[in-house]
């Protein structure tokens, strides 16, 4: 089915996705860290839950009007496989990282906390970069599987790998640039100092490309279903 909605109209709705999907990544990791008192364990569930939850909501309602990547390594590979067109991958990423840094301001306002601050947490290293490597590489098998097979089912399948992948992973799933960008301006839970966000974009991308590369192979006997549906991430 041909997306009848105006390019104006579809990057305003990856920029909301995007901006209330930081939103609440960043309040629901704020609120838990309060209601926690030091147990992060607990604080981190208190995280995980509401973004997986939110990711369902957000593919349901804006996935028929832009496809709900709200993720630039989802829309680059929907790119290079030609389900995006092209020019519009650059738009879409320019809209999900706008979208995403005023997420992060409605966050804080919503917490009366400084609008404007930059992260402190320090999340770097080999194992956090594979990490990521592997949270990306994940989150695109699950939607070009699923998209294959059970399109009806992406808006689920992504809403429970990301609540899955908070928990298998060492760096708690980023698994996408956008949002990676945007909590780098949040000093709570879920913040990550600005200097670690190169590295973490860069295994996104080669985590996406890679996953890319496989399902080529592994899908590359299976039709594609008529029916048309959201290829959504976070």
């Amino acid at each position: 089915m041909t997306n009848t909605f105006a390019p104006a109209k579809r990057l305003a709705a990856e920029a909301l996705g995007t901006g209330l999907l930081v939103a609440t990544v960043v309040g629901s990791g704020i609120m838990a860290d309060k209601l926690a008192g030091g147990n992060v364990a607990l604080a981190l569930l208190g995280n995980t839950i509401p973004t997986g939850a939110i990711l369902v909501v957000l593919i349901l309602g804006l996935g028929p009007i832009s496809g709900a990547h709200f993720n630039p390594a989802v829309s680059l590979v929907m790119g290079l496989n030609r389900a995006l067109p092209w020019p519009e991958v650059g738009s879409y990423t320019v809209a999900q990282i706008v979208g995403g840094c005023l997420g992060t301001l409605v966050a804080h306002g919503m917490f009366d906390l400084p609008l404007l601050q930059f992260a402190a947490t320090a999340r770097t290293g080999p194992a956090q970069w594979f990490a990521e490597f592997v949270a990306t590489f994940g989150l695109l098998v699950t939607i070009l599987t699923v998209v294959r097979f059970r399109i009806e089912a992406i808006p689920y399948a992504v809403g429970l790998y990301i609540t899955a992948a908070y928990w298998f992973t060492a760096s708690t799933s980023f698994a996408n640039p956008a949002v990676t960008i945007a909590r780098a301006l949040t000093n709570s839970f879920d913040g990550i100092a600005p200097a670690n966000v190169p590295m973490f974009i860069v295994a996104q991308v080669v985590g996406a490309l890679g996953a890319m590369a496989l399902m080529q192979w592994l899908l590359s006997s299976v039709r594609t279903p008529s029916k048309s549906g959201a290829m959504a991430g976070e």
